[in-house]
């Protein structure tokens, strides 16, 4: 399948120069191993925020729990932001990769047609089927701690492509826009927006909170959580609290993996 390479100097017109001034650089690589872990070096600069990374194929990019994300070069969107949260709280950090996921969210819809939600903590579903994954890695500590935002967005991917059968592509879900410089811009306005509100707000999670429950799909569905240390947690998903945790029954879930279970009749 011929693909289309993403248009840079577009992207840097539209996205760095545009009117929102948000971020400081953006660059288009061929190839990498890892869009984050470039940027988490780079993160050593103590000058160095609001940079944007893709790659055209990456040959080592990683999911949550160190999983692989493989993909044809040129049929996804392999991008990582870096980002300084200046003076925030700790205990609130873990919203930013949530943050994401509602700017991906907001974005598919409004480029695509396509109805994604998220799936908890920061997975893009389309009809259950995985069409996007977001992994943070926080590059460095301190009072403004440095944040790598990764996503990892599949466009032009045919189901004989799909890495796992439970994923799912823009192309397959009937898109009406698979143009990824288009998305590419989509995203990044959207995450710039969230992000500026957010820091403006005092790292406040009120508004976004309320945004990230409204487009969760877990909330309010069955499930089954697999919890570090081997437990298996089963029950619904009633809500998330104020530090991004899933909550199940009376329990408050920070990390592991998590199943929608389907209704038996």
């Amino acid at each position: 399948m011929e693909r289309a390479a993403l248009d840079a100097e577009k992207l840097r017109r539209d996205v760095v120069e545009g009117p929102e001034k948000f971020f400081s650089g953006l660059e288009v690589v061929e190839s990498t191993g890892s869009t984050n872990a470039d940027l988490v070096a780079r993160a050593m600069d103590s000058d160095a925020d609001r940079l944007v990374l893709i790659a055209e194929a990456q040959e080592k990019g990683r999911g949550r729990h160190e999983r692989q994300w493989v993909s044809p070069a040129r049929a996804q969107i392999a991008m990582s932001v870096l980002v300084r949260a200046r003076g925030i709280d700790p205990a609130v950090l873990g919203w930013l990769p949530l943050l994401t996921g509602v700017a991906v969210v907001d974005a598919v819809r409004a480029a695509t047609g396509v109805g994604a939600v998220l799936k908890w903590p920061n997975d893009v579903l389309v009809e259950g089927r995985k069409l996007a994954g977001i992994l943070a890695e926080i590059a460095a500590a301190g009072a403004d701690p440095a944040v790598v935002v990764g996503i990892g967005l599949n466009v032009s991917l045919t189901e004989a492509e799909l890495p796992v059968p439970h994923a799912t592509s823009l192309l397959l879900a009937g898109a009406a826009e698979t143009d990824r410089t288009a998305l590419v811009t989509a995203i990044l306005r959207e995450f710039a927006q969230r992000f500026a509100a957010w820091e403006a707000a005092g790292w406040d999670i009120t508004e976004l909170a309320a945004a990230y429950r409204d487009r969760c799909s877990t909330i309010g569905a069955q499930v089954r959580a697999e919890i570090p240390g081997g437990e298996v947690l089963t029950g619904i998903a009633t809500g998330v609290d104020e530090f991004g945790r899933l909550l199940i029954g009376d329990r408050a879930v920070s990390a592991g993996d998590v199943t929608h279970l389907r209704a038996e009749y």
